[in-house]
């Protein structure tokens, strides 16, 4: 096997046994639960097709579906979440400039594109999940103090982690 292959498949089963174990039990003001393990859907190469980012979001998701005890939910919201990479950073990349070669990083995309990028899709999967999960609109502003709070905290998260990670590795 490719060293690299190894090297990224062990930081996503370090990402998904850092969110099981740590990140699940953070509940911030009771409100706010970082995700961070959605980190890895977002390094995937852009160059990397369709079919592999939807199959590698959707195991990833079921992964973290087995061991959180949240049937399915992780895996819809992954799926989804991997299927809206492609327009949303089409959505926010200049004009003649294509990134189909690069991972998404700070590095790569710059601060300003990375930014946008992430916090789109980041308050994308918020939204779904915690939409799933409530499966009513029942009590409103809970449910965005859930979405937003979640949103920010692990995209912060996101980018301190990203921002480590640019003097170690060029590809996660």
């Amino acid at each position: 096997m490719n060293v690299t292959i190894l090297r990224d498949l062990g930081v996503a089963l370090l990402f998904i046994l850092l969110q099981v174990l740590v990140f699940n039990q953070i509940h911030l003001f009771g409100v706010a639960v970082p995700l961070v393990f959605i980190y890895i859907i977002f390094k995937l190469p852009v160059s990397l097709s369709t079919v592999w980012v939807l199959t590698l979001s959707f195991l990833l998701g079921l992964v973290v579906d087995i061991f959180s005890n949240t049937p399915g939910m992780n895996a819809l919201a992954c799926t989804v979440l991997a299927f809206m990479r492609r327009p949303v950073l089409s959505l926010y990349q200049p004009h003649g400039y294509d990134y189909a070669t690069e991972v998404p990083s700070i590095r790569n995309f710059g601060m300003w594109l990375y930014v946008r990028y992430s916090l789109t899709l980041t308050f994308l999967y918020c939204t779904l999940i915690f939409l799933i999960e409530s499966m009513s609109l029942f009590d409103l502003p809970f449910l965005l103090m859930r979405i937003l709070g979640s949103t920010l905290l692990t995209f912060i998260l996101i980018v301190c982690i990203d921002s480590l990670s640019q003097g170690n590795e060029k590809r996660l």
